[in-house]
């Protein structure tokens, strides 16, 4: 009897600890996500500043709507962060002071940009080196360990615990039917056969719906979550690139130092980026080539032209790398936030039934143990 009630528990136990694997392997991706979206729309900000910086005087009021958009967002991310995991809180707790200091220095840098002083390029260029040095090493290491908690919790089916522990449940069975047997002269004892059927089917269904969730764990870590971090880790390299473009420009005259790093972060786009944002790219970064070609022949106003070009209405023209980057930008963000939540909509999917399995295969324990009491019980009774 108390091998069904062992098997029962254990069974059920493996279960319930499955589905709340999933549960919080779902969440964790959730924060994976969203560290990486503070990480690209911190720096989406930076290069919205650096970009508006370059038109000098009073601030396009749509692009700094972008900027303070871009901000908020930041913010109201790492709230939800703090909210979603408190193993991160401490550090985004020192994020927060290191992006107050950075949108503290930009406001510095816009009031000197306004009123034509060039130690605002100075302000600009040290926030965003603070932004890289300071804030985004934090956001690296909260992405890292996000990483391995949601691969660890995507981990959390064993459908060979369960199947061994269905085999070890159906010997030990089997090894007290012919105890009995050489006892009561009876091959086949009623009860331990119902108890070792009840045994079986749970060990099969367990097993499958364990085998089904672990593989459609590992599609999703290989597929939909490696896609969207992937693709945020690619945007966070564009948004860099884009600030340092323009950092380039500002920069006038020693704007050449910006342009491997440019490169570097380049590179980390082509590696990253997933092919449907192959096309946005590629018609960015070309025209950030005329950019660099234009800075290179002393034709700094063309290029920051080719850079902020406005139409008479005063919106973004199409034909600028500015206009460029935002078709790649955008892009790279649905791509994210599609698989992303298909990531987690996944992991949370089927849990009802899971629990419910959960708590079957704790009472089909409590019956097999009932089956087999019996069965020892009807032998006794007709020995007596």
């Amino acid at each position: 009897m108390s091998i069904a009630i062992v098997f029962g528990l254990v069974c059920a136990l493996l279960q319930f600890l499955a589905w709340q694997s999933d549960g919080r392997a779902a969440d964790d991706a959730e924060q994976l996500i969203r560290i990486r979206s503070v990480e690209s729309n911190l720096l989406h900000a930076d290069a919205l500043a650096t970009n508006a910086f370059l038109v000098g005087g009073l601030e396009d009021p749509d692009q700094r709507e972008q900027y303070d958009t871009a901000i908020n967002d930041v913010f109201t991310d790492i709230t939800d962060a703090a909210k979603a995991q408190p193993a991160d809180r401490e550090a985004l707790a020192a994020l927060i002071v290191e992006i107050n200091d950075y949108t503290d220095a930009v406001a510095q840098a816009r009031v000197n940009n306004r009123q034509g002083f060039p130690v605002g390029a100075e302000y600009l260029s040290g926030a965003s080196a603070a932004l890289r040095a300071e804030a985004m090493p934090i956001l690296t290491n909260l992405a890292d360990a996000n990483t391995e908690r949601t691969e660890d919790a995507m981990g959390g089916q064993h459908p060979i615990w369960l199947l061994l522990l269905g085999v070890l449940a159906l010997v030990g069975l089997w090894w007290l039917n012919r105890q009995l047997a050489q006892h009561f002269r009876r091959r086949i004892n009623v009860g331990f056969a119902v108890a070792a059927g009840i045994v079986l089917v749970v060990t099969l269904v367990a097993v499958a719906a364990a085998y089904r969730g672990d593989s459609q764990n590992d599609s999703l870590l290989s597929d939909e979550l490696d896609t969207a971090t992937r693709q945020a880790i690619a945007r966070t390299a564009g948004n860099d690139a884009k600030a340092l473009e323009s950092l380039r420009l500002i920069k006038r005259g020693s704007g050449e130092l910006y342009e491997e790093p440019w490169r570097t972060a380049a590179a980390v786009v082509v590696e990253k980026a997933v092919g449907s944002t192959d096309e946005e790219w590629t018609a960015y970064a070309d025209f950030h080539e005329a950019i660099v070609k234009l800075d290179e022949r002393d034709r700094w106003f063309s290029a920051v032209i080719q850079a902020t070009a406005r139409d008479e209405d005063d919106n973004e023209t199409a034909d600028t790398s500015t206009a460029a980057f935002e078709a790649f930008d955008n892009a790279s963000e649905r791509v994210v936030d599609t698989n992303g939540t298909k990531t987690s909509d996944e992991l949370r999917s089927g849990r009802g039934l899971a629990l419910a399995g959960s708590a079957i295969t704790l009472l089909l324990g409590i019956v097999a143990a009932v089956a087999v009491a019996r069965g020892i019980g009807a032998r006794r009774k007709e020995y007596a």
